[in-house]
């Protein structure tokens, strides 16, 4: 510590404004490191359409976690929260237990075992937005911003933010600005911070 506070002084005092720019944190977005071959993200990494998955360029570090996809256009789609080891170009998720999605038709699955679904009559359409929290043990479906009480649980390990589409689906992810308002106690994915 005292090494850095030196350094601080050493700068003020040799006649340089004392200002040091704080490097941004990087945004929450879609990452094209980890998504299937056949993907297509656009809109500065907030858009996904193709066919596969893909996984958010940050983990679920802190304790409670909320994000949020619209639906852009329907078809065959999933989100929820995935391992690095899942297979992106493999779709369905939550096959396996790399996964733990929402799928298109209201069943939610991990391990190729339905864990939950949501009411026959709330089925995500066109236009409408998904809000998913994960504390690290749950994951609970929030649908225009009315809690679905569709809890899921099972995935381990740590995980990141996850969407697949096929059939024309199209899909926009929200990681900070929301549509909704978090619940209680859950907010956005945050990086972890490091101190070099």
């Amino acid at each position: 510590m005292a090494s850095v506070f030196g350094c601080c002084l050493r700068w003020c005092g040799d006649g340089g404004s004392g200002h040091v720019p704080l490097k941004e944190m990087p945004a929450v977005q879609l990452d094209t490191h980890h998504m299937g071959t056949d993907v297509v993200i656009v809109k500065s990494g907030r858009r996904i359409c193709g066919t596969g998955g893909c996984l958010a360029n940050a983990p679920l570090h802190q304790n409670k976690s909320y994000f949020e996809f619209k639906i852009q256009s329907t078809g065959v789609w999933g989100i929820g929260v995935a391992t690095q080891k899942v297979n992106l170009n493999q779709i369905p998720f939550g096959r396996d237990v790399h996964s733990l999605v929402l799928r298109h038709d209201g069943s939610v699955y991990h391990n190729n075992e339905e864990k939950n679904r949501l009411p026959a009559n709330s089925i995500p359409q066109e236009g409408d937005i998904v809000g998913i929290t994960y504390d690290h043990v749950e994951l609970n479906i929030f649908l225009n911003g009315k809690n679905m009480h569709c809890p899921a649980s099972g995935i381990r390990g740590t995980v990141f933010p996850v969407v697949y589409v096929d059939d024309s689906a199209i899909l926009d992810c929200q990681f900070s600005e929301f549509y909704y308002t978090p619940p209680q106690g859950f907010e956005k994915i945050l990086f972890e911070q490091q101190i070099f």
